[in-house]
């Protein structure tokens, strides 16, 4: 432009960076107080960031019991023959305690990125918009079952991987894939009253289901405990039970667990229920069989450490596939701001008194 100073224009350019807020001592100490609080003031994660750290919470529940698994399966339970250090003098493993050292050092290792992907998980949550209280609790559940699960992991090796305190630790565990598999689930839905999808009489055989499957893992301990794989190389003392008749009982009750669910698909098809219980109950029938025949083979095979290893992965997949089977019966719609009107819904005819809401 005519008359304009060019080098003025260019000292009128404007800023292409924002400043960087100062952080003031206010700040610091508010941070101090309460760091989540001061993360949620200035981070708003995305909905799919929040079921990222979710998931990955769930994840590493069942990497832990994997290689928790493989500490036992290769005889290095008492690898670290001490606890909260390794040893005596070393908080480490040492080159003198060899491969069994390495893996059960390893395995501790892993109990603090359990707690880093829990804290996300917890971090994410709390940072969401708008709050969600209860997903916060659910993600803090998740932390002090695993504090509670060190502890016993510590006394399972001050008390030589007694038998009994070994079923504990895998219980625990079984308990901190639930509420990581609930957490994961809530991330995916509102947080309206939950509307039941199915009636009361598929309700029920589903909870069925559920006590069937929490009685066949918690005997599936028992096996373990009165087997071959005590999970160190010296003498172990084993649950004073005839292993091949509380492996009987084991496949009655597996067997149980398969009946249910094919039943639940049944009765689900013959209602007409909607797409996500089928779905779901169907994924589990599916794995139900796989963990079967896994079950079989290394029980005809003498339990091949490979195949034990799988099994316990497949008990993981499967509890949680149970949990989502029970979570598939409701829906949880976002919840409606104060004030604001609801849209009508186009009320189906229901197909069978199963139905109990519209699809």
């Amino acid at each position: 432009m005519a008359g304009t100073d060019p080098r003025e224009s260019v000292h009128k350019r404007p800023h292409t960076m924002g400043r960087v807020p100062n952080v003031t001592r206010a700040d610091a100490q508010a941070a101090l107080r309460n760091p989540l609080a001061f993360i949620a003031a200035r981070w708003t994660p995305d909905p799919r960031t929040v079921r990222r750290a979710a998931l990955a919470a769930l994840v590493m529940s069942v990497v832990i019991v994997v290689t928790g698994g493989a500490v036992r399966l290769t005889g290095s339970g008492l690898g670290c023959p001490t606890w909260p250090k390794c040893t005596d003098d070393s908080l480490t493993t040492t080159s003198e305690m060899g491969l069994h050292g390495v893996i059960e050092f390893g395995n501790r290792l892993l109990t603090y990125v359990l707690c880093a992907a829990v804290g996300w998980a917890i971090i994410a949550a709390r940072s969401q918009k708008p709050y969600r209280r209860s997903l916060t609790l659910l993600g803090w559940a998740q932390f002090w079952v695993v504090m509670g699960n060190a502890i016993l992991g510590g006394i399972v090796v001050l008390v030589g991987l007694n038998p009994y305190t070994v079923a504990a630790h895998f219980l625990l565990s079984s308990a901190l894939i639930a509420v990581a598999t609930v957490m994961w689930q809530r991330t995916r839905e509102g947080d309206a009253e939950p509307r039941p999808l199915v009636g009361k009489a598929v309700q029920q055989l589903v909870w069925f289901l559920v006590a069937a499957s929490v009685l066949l893992i918690a005997v599936g301990t028992v096996v373990t405990g009165a087997g071959p794989h005590a999970g160190d190389s010296s003498e172990v003392p084993r649950m004073p039970l005839d292993w091949e008749t509380v492996s009987k009982l084991h496949a009655v009750l597996a067997w149980i667990v398969v009946t249910l669910t094919f039943a639940l698909w049944f009765v689900l098809k013959a209602v007409d229920a909607p797409a996500s219980p089928l779905d779901r109950t169907r994924e589990l029938f599916l794995i139900l069989l796989a963990q079967g025949a896994i079950g079989y083979v290394q029980y005809f095979t003498d339990l091949p450490e490979v195949l034990v290893g799988l099994h316990m992965f497949g008990s993981c997949v499967m509890w949680i596939w149970v949990l989502r089977v029970l979570l598939s019966l409701r829906e949880r719609p976002e919840e409606m701001a104060p004030g604001a009107a609801a849209a009508p819904v186009a009320q189906e005819p229901a197909t069978s008194a199963s139905i109990a809401a519209p699809r």
